[in-house]
This record gives C-alpha cells, structure tokens and sequence, in this order.
C-alpha cells in the first residue's frame, strides 16, 4: 500500500504476484492510493491447509475481504489476464465496494473463437515446459510464452523466483478455472459499474476482450504493449492508466 489519493486496487494474472505490478504502482503513488498483494496461494500468500481447488468467486471474495479491511471501498480496480476475470466477478457481486473497473485481456475461453485451440497450444507450451523442469520448468515455459523471453530475463530476479515457485497453484489449481469463467449476457449488460475494457496492440491474446467489451456495452481502449506492459513498459502503461484512472474516480458513489 503506497502514496495518497483515490485508492487503486491492482489485481494479478498467472503467477498471482504483487510485485508485477511494482513499478507502475511507484510511478501512480504520486497521485492514488494503489494496493497491490499476492492472491491466494501465489508468492507471500501461502496456499492454505488442505486447498485442492478454487473459483473465481473465490478470488473475487478475497480482494472484498482486501477492501473492506483496508478501508479502501469504494475502489478502482485494474485487473489483468486473470485478474481482470476476477476484478470482473468483483464488480458483478460487490459492486458496492467497486468504483470502477479497468480489465486488461480477460482470458475468457468464452469470448474467444476457437477455444480450444487456443487453449490447446498454451497447454502443449506448459506440457513441453514441465517435461524439461517439472512445475517449475512449465511456469517458465508459460511466462516467456505469455510475457515473451526479454521481458522473463530482465525480471526482478526476486521477483521471477516467486513467480516460478507457484507452479502448483497456477498449473494445476487456477489455469483450469478462471478461462471457463462466463457470466450470462444478461448479467453482464445489468453491470451498473463504470467500466473499461482494455487491449495491447502488441498482444496476441486479446481477442476475447473485445468480446466483453460488446457485452458490457463499453469502447475497448488501447493500453500500449502486448500482455505485461507492466513488465516492460511500465511508464507508458502508468501514463496511460493516469488520466483514465482520473475520470474513473470522480464517478459517483
């Protein structure tokens, strides 16, 4: 938790660290209050005894419980990857505790024209990882897959070791639940918190954005870089995030 202002909360894909976030959180401290943590069971946050499985609206109930008990509601939430499905959840069942909402790239096999391929080619990248390295070998494989090989070698090296000690909880607990993730259209044309769905023009998986950005009846803005401009972009992602952030927190309560 750092700097003064309206408060952000950022929310973590794969791997579920904080710290991806570090940088642009510094840059944005100047002017917001910005929170970021490990989600369950990634890095810090140790995996509780006997958790074999999770939910999305597990996750989403985590970052309530966050709010709440830093006195931070209502907040911005900026979600990435798997952090945008969760930020998305957050906002569907908590909007009270949600002022507006950023998604970056929602993973949602829903929203993508061939799942299963997609999905099929990121398995066989963290399949081939695996077989080199185990858990470990396939987090990296899935990291520089995602995040590309000059983003994985320039990582924080603290950082890029928690990141590759969360294989069991980013391979085997969450990669199987958070793509299936898929409100009815219903549900997701009743949203009542302002949102903004977001893409890389660098990206490669972002198709499913602007999938949402239809049903949530909102313009899809660009956020300059591919998947983790957080990693290697991060002034520009910042800058880019400031004036929107800006807007989003005059919204009425």
């Amino acid at each position: 938790m750092r700097g003064s202002g309206p408060s952000v909360l950022f929310i973590a894909g794969a791997t579920g660290d904080g710290g991806h976030f570090e940088r642009v959180a510094e840059i944005l401290s100047d002017e917001f209050t910005v929170v970021t943590y490990d989600r369950r069971g990634n890095s810090r946050s140790p995996r509780p005894d006997g958790w074999e499985g999770t939910s999305t609206e597990e996750h989403s109930e985590d970052a309530a419980v966050l709010i709440e008990y830093l006195g931070l509601a209502p907040v911005a939430v900026f979600g990435t990857s798997a952090g945008a499905i969760i930020g998305l959840d957050l906002a569907i069942r908590r909007p009270e505790l949600v002022r507006s909402a950023i998604l970056h790239e929602p993973p949602m096999t829903v929203g993508m024209a061939d799942p299963e391929e997609v999905m099929g080619a990121i398995q066989q990248v963290v399949e081939g990882g695996m077989q080199r390295g185990g858990l470990r070998g396939g987090v990296e494989a899935f990291i520089r897959l995602v995040d590309g090989d000059e983003a994985f070698e320039n990582l924080d090296p603290q950082l890029r070791e928690r990141m590759l000690r969360n294989g069991e909880t980013c391979l085997v607990t969450e990669m199987p639940v958070f793509p299936a993730y898929a409100p009815d259209e219903a549900t997701l044309a009743a949203v009542e918190v302002p949102m903004q769905v977001m893409v890389g023009p660098d990206s490669a998986i972002g198709e499913p954005a602007g999938w949402l950005a239809g049903k949530l009846g909102v313009e899809l803005e660009r956020l300059p870089g591919g998947h983790t401009p957080y990693f290697d972009r991060p002034q520009e992602m910042a800058e880019a995030l400031r004036p929107m952030l800006r807007e989003l927190s005059k919204q009425p309560v």
